[in-house]
């Protein structure tokens, strides 16, 4: 099987957008609900599905751009840093913060519970993409703070983010960039 079919074709030369570039609309309503539906449809061990979906919309987006400013001094954060995700949380027309939420589980570890919620980004990612939507998954430092997650977001102690997947509308080429060497990357273990 050495031909390159499209979807083969679209995962080696996929792109993100950049978060910056990202213009309204975003997907919603039917839209936005298969992008999900496709992203869903991940690896999950015993199907616990260990994740869920916060969408967040402007005015979430707007509070939440205004607690990363408040956060960000308590934390020692770069003031240049601080602004520049308040930025993003501002000018993103959508964004999709994917929840890790593991479960107590004796067949699926919480790693393999958390790297789930992971492929779920990818998935949400590429389904975006392939629509023809631009798309970023971006984390940041607000999405390692506990009062972020739990004041800003309604996160469980038990909860994470995973990442948060700007989604918008895009006309900038994404530029290419460096590609990791396979050859570095690959030990063949025969014995």
């Amino acid at each position: 099987m050495s031909q390159t079919n499209p979807v083969m074709e679209f995962l080696l030369t996929r792109r993100s957008r950049p978060a910056a570039a990202l213009k309204a609309p975003a997907p919603e309503g039917a839209e936005l609900d298969l992008l999900l539906t496709a992203a869903s449809r991940v690896p999950d061990h015993g199907a616990l599905v260990p994740w869920r979906f916060l969408i967040l919309e402007n005015a979430a987006r707007l509070r939440l751009a205004g607690l990363i400013r408040e956060r960000g001094p308590e934390l020692g954060i770069d003031p240049a840093k601080i602004e520049k995700s308040a930025k993003s949380w501002e000018n993103a027309p959508l964004i999709v913060g994917v929840v890790s939420a593991p479960v107590p589980s004796e067949k699926a570890p919480e790693l393999e519970q958390v790297l789930t919620a992971g492929a779920v980004c990818t998935s949400l990612v590429n389904a975006a993409l392939s629509s023809g939507w631009g798309a970023a998954w971006i984390t940041g430092w607000a999405a390692f703070d506990r009062v972020f997650m739990e004041q800003g977001l309604g996160l469980q102690a038990q909860e994470k983010i995973a990442g948060f997947v700007h989604l918008g509308s895009c006309e900038t080429p994404p530029s290419e960039r460096a590609r990791p060497d396979l050859s570095a990357l690959i030990t063949r273990v025969v014995q």
